[in-house]
């Protein structure tokens, strides 16, 4: 039984992996020889939100999120599901009437990246023992989904649509994920997975704007810091919200991008590909700290599946507030950074009233 169980699990996570080779092949050009993507240049993230960090193991216990995100691209090299969100990501087709909400001034000065996410979010009670869902506490969960983006930016203003399809319930794989990370660090494994909620096919739709300004220059840009401003929402059978903040950076060599230091909405390292302002040395060292806002009109792991008649147990929060604050380090293509994150109450059941959690993110450019 349980060699037929890993046996399903590991078809599951080939049947995915085709599913991202066979939708990224889809972004080559048809006029090229070569099968496969011209990937070209492009970065790489890994980004990692766990509470062990906080020496906890409860409710928002981890996420994680591989995302890949291309150089500039011209529009007609890009693939099907990304020009069709070219609408909503405020470029020159959205000029005109709706050229103040977009914040770009000039279409010339307009790049695109396109860019390929999974992601995992899990979540548990507090209690590991029990084989029935803990009363009170916040109900198993866990969510896997595959993301298609596409980002419209200039030297100030980004603006970023993500379509992302994914599954709740076990066929996340949400128990088989921490089930591995447990048995490798020696930590008793949750025994309630049995209760977790039930599968459903979500899709989601999310766009996020930022904003960026330099603060402080000097030395010809080795002393530097700048501000980023966002807003965003999401609509989808996952999570229905929306949100606003920012945060502020400040270092050595400090990298000009917008770049996501968070496992948070539309996570992917957006740099300046083709910039008058590139990175002014091998070495960065930043410090970094904000603040966000959040209205949630839904979330499928305190409310139930939308499409499922499931009682949670939980009674979600409509405001959730979070401030976080931490670093990063670049050589070179390589960055690294460590962000903590300290969340109001989601739910009215939960304990302790702020959750905290660390988040890493690992960063390459190839």
């Amino acid at each position: 039984m349980k060699w037929k169980t890993r046996s399903l699990c590991a078809s599951r996570v080939v049947a995915l992996a085709a599913l991202v080779a066979l939708f990224s092949a889809g972004s080559a050009r048809a006029d090229r020889d070569s099968p496969l993507p011209d990937w070209g240049e492009g970065y790489l993230t890994f980004y990692l939100d766990n509470d062990l960090f906080a020496n906890t193991d409860r409710d928002y216990t981890n996420g994680s999120r591989l995302s890949w995100i291309s150089s500039n691209r011209d529009m007609k090299d890009l693939g099907s599901v990304q020009r069709m969100l070219r609408r909503l990501s405020g470029d020159a087709d959205s000029f005109g009437i709706f050229q103040k909400a977009t914040g770009f001034e000039d279409p010339a000065d307009i790049q695109y990246n396109y860019g390929f996410s999974l992601t995992q979010l899990m979540f548990t009670p507090e209690r590991a023992a029990p084989y029935v869902q803990p009363p009170g506490e916040r109900r198993y969960a866990g969510w896997s989904a595959l993301g298609f983006s596409l980002h419209a930016k200039d030297d100030s203003v980004l603006n970023s649509v993500e379509l992302l399809f994914g599954t709740i319930g076990s066929n996340s794989l949400a128990e088989n994920t921490q089930d591995f990370v447990h048995s490798i660090r020696g930590i008793d494994k949750f025994n309630g997975w049995d209760s977790q909620i039930p599968n459903e096919f979500t899709a989601d739709l999310s766009f996020v704007q930022k904003r960026r300004s330099d603060l402080l220059k000097r030395d010809h840009g080795l002393i530097r810091m700048d501000g980023l401003t966002e807003w965003g929402g999401r609509l989808g059978t996952f999570r229905t919200a929306a949100h606003v903040g920012g945060f502020f950076r400040a270092g050595y060599h400090l990298p000009p991008d917008f770049s996501d230091p968070r496992l948070s909405e539309l996570a992917y390292s957006n740099l300046y590909f083709d910039s008058d302002d590139p990175y002014p040395g091998h070495w960065s060292v930043y410090v970094l700290f904000g603040a966000t806002g959040r209205a949630v009109a839904y979330d499928a792991t305190l409310d139930g599946p939308m499409f499922h008649s499931f009682e949670t147990g939980s009674t979600r929060k409509p405001w959730v507030a979070e401030v976080f604050c931490g670093g990063g380090l670049r050589y070179r293509q390589a960055e690294l950074s460590y962000v903590h994150t300290w969340r109001s109450q989601e739910y009215e059941q939960q304990r302790d009233g702020v959750a905290d959690f660390g988040s890493v993110a690992v960063r390459l450019r190839f």
